[in-house]
């Protein structure tokens, strides 16, 4: 199966349904008013991370989502349905960022966990909702309001329990394969693995716990060299590290030492995280040789967060094999999760509800802007023809005391003010009449 961990995705959250205007016309019954129903409320889109996925390879043929837009109000008043709201599936582990932005607005780092993307727009009201005691026959309505369209990247970063790292040709998809059910690809030259594999190791005492094969870590790999600078984000969240070292090979010590530089220069926290030493292909050395490596590894301190023991394995012929996997097992069972150092930099409930604040600013000489949640959403379901809906803005916005704030930038009478796809005059006298 491919691996995708990178992508980027466009999400369009539905639009509201338009009221309606209508009219009571029933026998018997006479002026029988507005029953314009109001529109039904647009999609939502929401992430949901979801534990049976497991890359993000679906985005690569499919990239755009929309939600379903909200059913228009009808006669009667009788309002439109709601749409749905929409939920794009996503692995566990998936950082999203707003592409405009550059925000982190989500850390999907637990299974059935859900984030609204983007709210749907409401749905706008029919003219029966304006009808009051001195304007007993309004005629109109609102229209819905539009839907939020963002642009997200989505990255993936693997939740695995114990991330298995080490040179190219070390053994790593062998002893995977040896420990768990996963089937990697295997072969005798470096960067066989060109993606993450995942393997369950199952446990005596029941349940299991998830290995992932790092590939491509090389020198230089934390600067881009070889492979590992895409893959070494996924051992973040890993509880410990294995360590594999080719035992078989010219200088196994100093190949181990690079690999613990490379964590280094990739992150502090990663370079102390909790190392098991495996020294793998013993059945290809000599019994000299083992001892001779076995004094070198044992008598140093160099590594990670320290390590206690080292093993001395074959995968090939699963010589000391269950003592390693019991020792996993029990580091498994002792060392806690590693908790997210995702940073979430933007509120989402923020994003989607803001609906107070609002900003007057000067655009040139002559034209000023006013923007903001609930000024924007009352210009956004303004019909500029209608006289009526501009005098109710024109009314909200006295009241909000948007005009004296405009007057603190020095407006003067003819000048315009821009509210969405607004424009109009503005004349002292007759905004505050």
């Amino acid at each position: 199966m491919q691996f995708i961990d990178k992508t980027k995705i466009r999400i369009i959250s539905g639009r509201g349904g338009n009221g309606m205007v209508a009219w009571r016309r029933e026998k018997y019954v006479d002026k029988g008013g507005p029953a314009g129903g109001d529109g039904g409320c647009g999609g939502d889109v929401y992430l949901a991370a979801d534990e049976d996925i497991s890359t993000l390879l679906d985005f690569k043929h499919k990239s755009v989502f929309k939600a379903q837009n909200g059913e228009n109000g009808g006669i009667k008043n009788m309002h439109g349905r709601c749409a749905k709201n929409l939920y794009i599936k996503v692995p566990v582990g998936t950082v999203v960022t707003d592409s405009k932005s550059g925000s982190i607005i989500a850390d999907m780092n637990e299974n059935g966990q859900k984030a609204l993307m983007a709210k749907g727009g409401r749905g706008g009201r029919g003219n029966a909702r304006f009808a009051t005691a001195q304007k007993r026959a309004p005629q109109f309505c609102e229209p819905g309001e539009p839907g939020i369209e963002r642009d997200l990247e989505l990255e993936l970063k693997l939740i695995a329990d114990v991330g298995l790292l080490g040179m190219p040709n070390a053994g790593k998809s062998t002893l995977i394969s040896r420990v768990s059910s996963a089937k990697p690809k295997i072969a005798d030259y470096p960067f066989t693995t060109l993606v993450p594999n995942l393997g369950v190791v199952k446990k005596a005492s029941g349940g299991g716990y998830v290995v992932a094969d790092i590939p491509g870590l090389i020198e230089g790999a934390s600067e881009g060299a070889g492979l590992g600078h895409e893959f070494l984000r996924h051992v973040e969240r890993c509880r410990f590290l294995i360590h594999l070292v080719d035992a078989a090979a010219e200088n196994p010590f100093e190949n181990y030492k690079k690999i613990n530089r490379e964590l280094e220069l990739h992150s502090e926290s990663l370079a102390q995280r909790y190392q098991i030493v495996v020294l793998n292909k013993i059945d290809a050395i000599s019994e000299d040789r083992k001892t001779e490596l076995k004094e070198q590894f044992n008598n140093s301190s160099q590594g990670g967060g320290g390590y206690i023991k080292s093993f001395m394995i074959s995968a090939v012929t699963g010589e000391n094999l269950d003592a390693l996997v019991d020792f996993m097992s029990q580091k498994v069972e002792e060392i806690p999760k590693i908790e997210t150092d995702v940073a979430v930099e933007e509120d989402l409930d923020a994003y989607n509800n803001d609906d107070s604040d609002y900003m007057v600013y000067k655009i040139n000489k002559n034209t000023f802007a006013v923007e903001g949640g609930k000024i924007s959403r009352l210009a956004g379901v303004t019909d500029s023809r209608n006289l009526e809906q501009v005098l109710r803005l024109q009314n909200i916005l006295k009241s909000m005391g948007v005009f004296e704030e405009v007057k603190k930038l020095d407006i003067k009478d003819g000048n315009t003010i821009v509210l969405g796809h607004l424009e109009f005059e503005y004349y002292e006298d007759e905004m505050y009449s």
